[in-house]
C-alpha cells in the first residue's frame, strides 16, 4: 500500500469519513467501541496511550492527506474526531479504572462525553477556536484534542453536580 494510501485509510479510520451527513459524528460514533475494546483490553492506560497514538499518526496522515491541496482539514479526516472522543472519555475511563467499576455502568458518562464532545467541536469556542484556527496538520489535531479536554471538564461537572450535589 502506498503512504498516501496508508494516510488516506488512517485519516479516515478505514473510509467512515466518507459517511454522509455529518463525518466528524460518524468519527466520534466509531470512536466509542474503540475505546471500550481499549479500555477492556488495558484500562485507562491504554486508553491514554492510544490517544496519544491518535494524535501523532494523525499529524502524519492529515499532513499526508492536505499535501497539495487547499482545503487544509478535509471533512473525511475524521481520526481527529476519535482522538477528540478518546480525550473526553478519559473522565469516564480513568474513574472507572482507578475504582475498578465496570465501564458500562458509567453509560451516562459516555453520553454526556459525546454530547459535550460534538458540541464543543462544531461550536468551536474559545481556545477551540483559536486551534482549530491554526496552520498545519497540528492545528487539525490540536482542535479536536482541546474540545476533548473541554469535555472531558464537562463530563466531571455533571458527575460532580448529579452524585456531589444533587445525591443522585
Amino acid at each position: 500500500m502506498k503512504r498516501s494510501h496508508l494516510a488516506f485509510f488512517i485519516g479516515t479510520v478505514g473510509g467512515i469519513g466518507y459517511l454522509r451527513p455529518a463525518p466528524g459524528t460518524w468519527g466520534s460514533l466509531a470512536a466509542l467501541p474503540m475505546a471500550y475494546a481499549l479500555h477492556q483490553l488495558g484500562g485507562f492506560l491504554l486508553l491514554a496511550l492510544a490517544t496519544v497514538v491518535c494524535m501523532v499518526v494523525g499529524v502524519w496522515a492529515a499532513e499526508a492527506m492536505t499535501r497539495n491541496r487547499e482545503n487544509m482539514d478535509p471533512s473525511e479526516f475524521v481520526l481527529d474526531e476519535v482522538a477528540g472522543q478518546f480525550t473526553a472519555l478519559w473522565a469516564v475511563s480513568y474513574p472507572a479504572w482507578a475504582h475498578d467499576i465496570e465501564i458500562t455502568a458509567l453509560w451516562p458518562g459516555w453520553i454526556a462525553a459525546f454530547v459535550l464532545f460534538r458540541l464543543f467541536d462544531v461550536w468551536k469556542p474559545g481556545p477551540v477556536g483559536w486551534a482549530d484556527r491554526q496552520k498545519g496538520a497540528t492545528g487539525v489535531m490540536m482542535d479536536d484534542v482541546i474540545a476533548g479536554i473541554m469535555a472531558a471538564i464537562g463530563v466531571v461537572a455533571l458527575a460532580f453536580l448529579s452524585h456531589g450535589v444533587l445525591g443522585m
